[in-house]
């Protein structure tokens, strides 16, 4: 059964293998496995909701995605949510590009009557990228010190936003940014 739906903004190869990098580093050291074995994908989310009809969002995210260009990004921090879950994320630069792409994502979703939950609210929204879930208390020194190793910033684009479904995660569809071009 599904848990929700999230439309999630996804990076060039280079910045996504620096992610899966410290995926694969926690999971060698059995520190967290868990975004591999959903078979997640590297991602800053964007909008999710419990509940979403794919083929209503489709036109509205493809129509989104024409009118935008290539995202820089640099992560250049990283750190946990203030909650029981033990999620650590890297955390790109809060551009005001970045803030505006997210904010008139959901302006424009919002626009067909679905609703956009407070944590995606423009003066809430925390863009982030998740490198592990739910780590054991007790590891959490050890993954902080893993993440260190990362020589920050990494530094890329974000390219394409994909509307998925978890978990495990399964991809309805996704699109390129502005000219990309589509396989």
């Amino acid at each position: 059964m599904s848990q929700g739906f999230s439309i999630e903004l996804y990076f060039d190869p280079a910045l996504e293998n620096q992610v899966l990098k410290a995926w694969n580093v926690l999971a060698r050291r059995q520190i967290s496995t868990q975004l591999i074995e959903i078979e997640s994908r590297p991602h800053i989310t964007l909008f999710s909701s419990p509940f979403l009809d794919p083929a209503r969002v489709e036109s509205v995210v493809k129509s989104f995605v024409s009118k935008q260009e290539p995202l820089p990004l640099s992560f250049s921090s990283f750190g946990t949510l203030p909650n029981e879950k033990n999620h650590l994320f890297l955390a790109p630069a809060p551009t005001m590009a970045l803030l505006q792409f997210q904010a008139q994502l959901c302006e424009a979703i919002k626009k067909e009557g679905i609703e956009i939950g407070e944590e995606f609210k423009a003066d809430a929204w925390i863009p982030y990228c998740a490198v592990a879930q739910q780590v054991p208390k007790t590891r959490m020194a050890e993954a902080f010190c893993v993440l260190r190793e990362l020589k920050l910033p990494v530094s890329g684009y974000a390219m394409d936003i994909g509307l998925v479904e978890f978990s495990p995660v399964r991809e309805h569809f996704s699109f390129g940014l502005g000219n990309a071009v589509e396989p």
